[in-house]
């Protein structure tokens, strides 16, 4: 697997939640996310640091007004489902859903331009820095993407490049000693046999929850949890 690093820096003033964290530079926060494709990402953001940065980023993270996704300034629209996972008073885990971002400049939609799959993201805030870690299987385009994504950015951020190169540390195999609870393990394994994280999608909602004979629903539901359980443990583990 290939990586491919960078950062975006922040000026003072320009996004609600980096000013959190330039004001405060001992907090920190650490986020995993997975974009299937076709206008859909999921993502965990795991905030520490002073009980006031804390509860402010996670009120941004959970407030659909607030313009997490885009680079641009752009509104990304589409539907959002949020979760927070943990509140404590200087920790705090969010999980949030995204789907039909159609038109939205986001890093995760604006890769999946230019490189296919189920692409992995790490991201990790402290001061002015949002520092990028792309997981992909083929890095032919990145030249593209670097050259997209320095161009969508809006006055007041900068993109700086650090590498291309094959993965420096482990990924995946973190998620061997997660304990998921059984009903959640069956449909997430559903899932990934029926080719549910395949781009484009070879199954759906629905047919998953035909065959399981489950409401929709709470195939959707199971489903999330188990993808979270998975990001916490990969989280909390870096």
């Amino acid at each position: 697997m290939r990586e491919f690093v960078f950062e975006i820096r922040y000026d003072d003033n320009i996004d609600e939640l980096m000013d959190l964290f330039i004001e405060s530079p001992e907090a920190r926060s650490t986020t995993f996310l997975c974009s299937m494709g076709n206008a859909q990402l999921w993502r965990l953001d795991r905030i520490t640091g002073p009980t006031s940065v804390v509860e402010q980023a996670t009120a941004l993270l959970t407030d659909a007004s607030y313009n997490q996704l885009s680079i641009s300034g752009r509104p990304c629209g589409g539907r959002q489902y949020t979760d927070i996972l943990e509140n404590g008073s200087q920790r705090s885990l969010v999980y949030n859903y995204f789907e039909n971002l159609v038109h939205c400049d986001s890093v995760p939609t604006i890769t999946n331009r230019y490189i296919s799959g189920a692409l992995l993201f790490e991201i990790t805030r402290q001061g002015h820095t949002e520092q990028w870690r792309i997981l992909m299987e083929d890095d032919k385009k990145v030249g593209m993407l670097y050259d997209t994504l320095g161009g969508a950015l809006r006055d007041g951020l900068s993109f700086h490049f650090e590498h291309v190169s094959d993965t420096t540390g482990p990924v995946l195999a973190l998620f061997d000693s997660v304990s998921i609870r059984p009903e959640r393990n069956r449909v997430l394994e559903l899932a990934a046999e029926r080719g549910y994280y395949e781009t484009p999608r070879e199954t759906t909602l629905d047919t998953l929850a035909a065959e399981l004979e489950w409401p929709r629903s709470t195939v959707s539901y199971r489903l999330r949890k188990a993808e979270a359980a998975l990001v916490e443990e990969y989280i909390s583990s870096n």
